[in-house]
């Protein structure tokens, strides 16, 4: 499995694109910002991009979703649950982050909810919803590893201050959908560096 982390943005956003070795067939998970640099990584990678997966719909996970959309064609995919944060995207929260609007992200092609299988041809991985973060939050796990989004870091956990946010629900979803993974499972957050369930386990402070 091809797996490429670009830290993208003023907020430092984890975007990944992931693919299958064999068949070059991937997707983009959280297009966050800097579109070209994302579309220059894909081509150099040389895998298809026909799938496009958003952890969550704050603004520094969609800044530049509407591009790379547009670019590579693909189908766009989030949960259920978070279609009306994705409406506001363009102005929730800008002021205090010091960032300015940007047209409206595309309406999702496939909405998800937990417990659905996303395929690229021999990757499989399955919908994990953990609201708490936001609504309709979700984590990605297969081939032993998981797509946090901005549910877990290496050390931390996602902000539960802004509108949707729920501690209670964060942690009820970490405790339930990602503490249960076996230790050795690679964790790639929506910020920061990689870690494992292990790790989080022994040593999050959170948990």
């Amino acid at each position: 499995m091809i797996v490429k982390m670009l830290v993208v943005g003023p907020l430092a956003s984890n975007c990944y694109i992931v693919g299958s070795t064999s068949t070059k067939q991937g997707m983009i998970i959280d297009p966050g910002a800097e579109p070209r640099t994302i579309l220059r990584t894909v081509r150099e990678t040389g895998l298809s991009i026909s799938l496009i997966v958003i952890t969550h719909a704050h603004i520094d996970h969609v800044d530049a979703l509407g591009e790379v959309k547009e670019r590579t064609k693909a189908q766009f995919a989030l949960h259920e649950a978070e279609q009306k944060l994705l409406s506001a995207a363009p102005m929730h929260v800008l002021t205090s982050l010091g960032l300015s609007p940007f047209r409206s992200p595309p309406k999702p092609d496939r909405l998800l909810r937990g417990g659905d299988l996303i395929d690229r041809d021999d990757l499989h991985f399955e919908v994990l919803h953990t609201p708490g973060h936001t609504p309709g939050g979700i984590c990605l796990s297969g081939h032993g590893v998981v797509f946090s989004g901005d549910t877990l870091f290496n050390c931390g956990i996602g902000r539960t201050d802004f509108p949707g946010g729920s501690y209670e629900r964060l942690m009820r979803s970490i405790r339930e959908k990602l503490m249960v993974l076996p230790d050795e499972t690679i964790v790639y957050p929506g910020h920061g560096p990689p870690t494992t369930i292990g790790d989080e386990r022994r040593g999050n402070p959170f948990l």
